[in-house]
């Protein structure tokens, strides 16, 4: 209950956290206004860093969501070419996280990261198509356990200003483990074969639980 209520915070949060509840104790000694103001700020950002536990469907027949937010587009397209995939066809979907959104990032399906690419960019509204080749991001190449390839790509946005990745190449993770984080509103692309689509646009998913798609 008391998880559920006060959850642990992913440790790139220790930091800003501890800014604000300074900032907020200085504040209660001058000013009321802005002790309230930023009191609401250091909930938030407390709020905005949770980690909480989740319960993955262990099947590798599923793909659960890899980010907590709403689902903007499902496409059929072409590969990164990053990773030297736009000449392979995929189908891809795009989870938009909001500022109130929980930012820790999960991996879809159990196995091992084969690749991970960091292209540096823009800061462009992730919710935009042209986000997806512009925009700061990071990639993942991660081969299942049944030897399905599932391409997962970070995608900084609008306010956005770091990528964390808690990962390294060839490290093999269970499907649901912490794969990373974003910082303040950004969007996360799913690229898989093989796999019928159960989600839909418009829908809000839970990274590390919500079934995207079935074998």
């Amino acid at each position: 209950m008391i998880d559920n209520i006060f959850p642990k915070i992913h440790k790139e949060g220790y930091k800003f956290l501890a800014i604000s509840i300074i900032l907020t104790f200085f504040a209660w000694l001058f000013s009321g206004i802005l002790f309230l103001v930023l009191l609401v700020v250091t909930i938030w950002v407390y709020y905005f860093f949770r980690d909480p536990d989740r319960v993955p469907i262990e099947d590798d027949s599923f793909l659960v969501s890899p980010a907590d937010g709403l689902i903007t587009q499902i496409i059929e397209t072409d590969g990164p070419k990053e990773l030297n995939l736009n000449n392979e066809k995929f189908t891809k979907i795009s989870v938009f996280m909001n500022v109130f959104n929980c930012h820790v990032n999960r991996i879809p399906i159990s196995g091992t990261i084969n690749e991970i690419f960091y292209k540096p960019g823009k800061f462009l509204n992730a919710s935009l198509d042209k986000a997806s080749e512009e925009n700061e991001r990071n990639y993942y190449k991660i081969t299942s356990e049944n030897k399905d390839e599932i391409i997962i790509v970070q995608i900084a946005g609008l306010i956005a200003r770091r990528i964390v990745c808690d990962v390294s190449k060839n490290q093999s993770l269970k499907q649901g483990e912490r794969l990373g984080m974003i910082r303040f509103g950004s969007r996360v692309d799913i690229y898989f074969k093989n796999f019928k689509v159960l989600a839909k646009v418009g829908q809000n998913v839970s990274a590390g639980e919500s079934l995207l798609a079935k074998k």
